[in-house]
């Protein structure tokens, strides 16, 4: 399977969790898309979740969209620990964890790094605040492709 049909399998079956409409594949064309997968209970995703909303707020305008998807099986979990960080990125739920077997996650958290034709092309296992500038790094050059 490429990863262009792996993008769009995993998006059509992403349950909202905060929307209350389907995420649509079509609003992501053209643009670089920061996947990242977490859990209320990793103790790194509360790390990571303000350094996503800063990438978000930094890159939107040069064609970046950060979508994270939540594995937690309690969605009341998952609630509670967004209304500690109350992201305005784009936020999934994935109790059956159906998404997170397509991109073979290993570990919380766990992010891909998709390019303008949905194509998977850096994938990351934890968070780590000093790995942040190579992340971001990574982040620029592909929003530097055309």
């Amino acid at each position: 399977m490429t990863g262009r049909a792996i993008f769009c399998i995993c998006f059509a079956l992403l349950t909202p969790a905060h929307a209350a409409a389907p995420l649509d594949l079509d609003q992501f064309r053209g643009r670089v898309v920061y996947l990242d997968f977490w859990a209320s209970w990793c103790g790194p995703c509360k790390q990571s979740f303000p350094w996503m909303q800063t990438l978000a707020d930094t890159y939107a305008g040069r064609g970046l969209t950060v979508v994270a998807v939540n594995l937690d099986m309690n969605r009341a979990d998952a609630e509670k620990f967004l209304h500690q960080f109350l992201p305005t990125f784009e936020v999934r739920f994935d109790p059956k964890g159906e998404v997170a077997v397509s991109y073979q996650v290993k570990g919380m958290p766990s992010s891909v790094l998709i390019d303008r034709h949905g194509v998977p092309r850096f994938t990351h296992v934890g968070f780590l605040p000093i790995d942040a500038p190579a992340l971001e790094a990574q982040v620029q050059e592909l929003l530097a492709e055309r």
